[in-house]
């Protein structure tokens, strides 16, 4: 009688304390088999779907359950939180995990996942999914979070151009110089480490380093990589010395390509042509760039033309290129304007420096140099993971 009692005292304390927790509205099952209790939620939810997504918790299930002193059968401290609580009738498992990250990947569960446009607020959500669906083992929706963050943070080297036309435009379009699509890379690589997603480290490395120290250390209150906008807002110390080493790199990068514009690209003068059309030839000239310190826009993709090219003057066209890699210099080594910090962006740009879209007496330079271009962008986009010293490779 003593322990019945006991036992009868203590549940009713855990009503009494479970019944000023919020209910969550839409996961609060009538028919529910178990309780969730994280920071100041509850939720009721039914163990079939949880044990049917998540080996953990089908793991925990499937345990023997302890019979407590006094008759009455509850669940294991582990399984049902202390002491074998119930509430309603239910076990109540007490998780240490945001109730907001909770409530999305229990609605991902039972809805299946709605993912956004990776956007700051869609990353909040999706970041707190993955973190959980990786913690819980439901390696279905985590292969699914991990996918969608990939659009942003991609593998390739198309996905990365895509991702960056997006970028531009919210930027073109927004009000503010300092907004942003896409969240803090530093939470995106802190994210990566977290839950064992090594493909989303690349691009987020490349991101982050075409930021300078000074935006990296001591970030106004209205940058991106202010603490104010992600609560992951510091590298690791061994983090932070593999981004300063692949800092150096890209800025040697920069340098080494600017170089070999002079040399390379005009010294073929007949340019077959190519059913493959180079990224830089849908993009407006650089020139026009440099003058007015805009970002890139998209021209129609075109054709190119069926009929061998050369050039109409070698000796014309290499004094052009000298200037142009004075011009360059100058922009991207000296004045260090837009893009000083971002390889891909600099050899996008070099690629339309003699645009046959400007009136170009020779095209066959001009797409000689797109041509180039484009292959200096794969080239380097299969170097950054080894600038970064990050394994794995990067796709074209």
């Amino acid at each position: 009688m003593q322990a019945t009692a006991s036992g009868a005292s203590q549940n009713l304390g855990v009503s009494q304390s479970l019944d000023v927790l919020r209910r969550h509205p839409d996961l609060w099952f009538t028919d529910g088999s178990i309780i969730l209790h994280a920071e100041d939620s509850i939720f009721r939810v039914h163990m079939s779907q949880l044990s049917r997504h998540s080996a953990f918790f089908r793991d925990m299930f499937s345990l023997p359950q302890p019979v407590r002193q006094g008759g009455s059968n509850a669940s294991s401290q582990a399984q049902t939180g202390s002491d074998g609580d119930t509430f309603e009738g239910c076990p109540v498992l007490d998780l240490h995990d945001p109730a907001d990250d909770l409530a999305n990947l229990l609605k991902a569960l039972y809805d299946g996942p709605t993912f956004g446009n990776n956007d700051q607020d869609d990353f909040r959500i999706v970041s707190g999914i993955l973190r959980l669906s990786t913690k819980y083992i439901i390696d279905t929706l985590r292969a699914k979070a991990i996918a969608h963050l990939s659009i942003a943070w991609p593998l390739t080297l198309r996905g990365w151009e895509a991702r960056e036309d997006l970028s531009r435009i919210y930027e073109m379009e927004s009000q503010s110089r300092n907004d942003h699509l896409y969240p803090s890379p530093i939470a995106v690589i802190n994210l990566a480490r977290d839950v064992n997603a090594p493909s989303l480290l690349p691009s987020a490395f490349y991101d982050l380093s075409r930021y300078t120290y000074a935006q990296i250390y001591e970030p106004c209150e209205d940058e991106l990589l202010h603490p104010s906008h992600s609560l992951n807002s510091s590298l690791s110390p061994h983090d932070m010395r593999q981004l300063s080493l692949g800092k150096e790199e890209s800025h040697q990068v920069i340098t080494d390509l600017i170089q070999s514009m002079g040399n390379s690209p005009h010294r073929d003068y007949y340019h077959p042509s190519s059913s493959r059309v180079s990224s830089s030839s849908r993009r407006v000239s650089s020139s026009r760039v440099m003058a007015k310190g805009v970002g890139h826009q998209r021209t129609g993709s075109g054709s190119r033309s069926g009929s061998r090219l050369s050039c109409v003057s070698a000796a014309a066209c290499r004094k052009d290129f000298t200037e142009l890699v004075d011009l360059a210099t100058q922009h991207y080594l000296m004045d260090k304007e837009r893009g000083h910090s971002d390889p891909l962006y600099v050899a996008e740009e070099l690629g339309q420096l003699k645009s046959a879209e400007l009136g170009s007496d020779c095209k066959a330079c001009a797409r000689s140099l797109e041509a180039w271009a484009d292959r200096e962008r794969e080239r380097i986009w299969r170097l950054i993971p080894t600038w970064f010293r990050l394994d794995g490779g990067l796709q074209g």
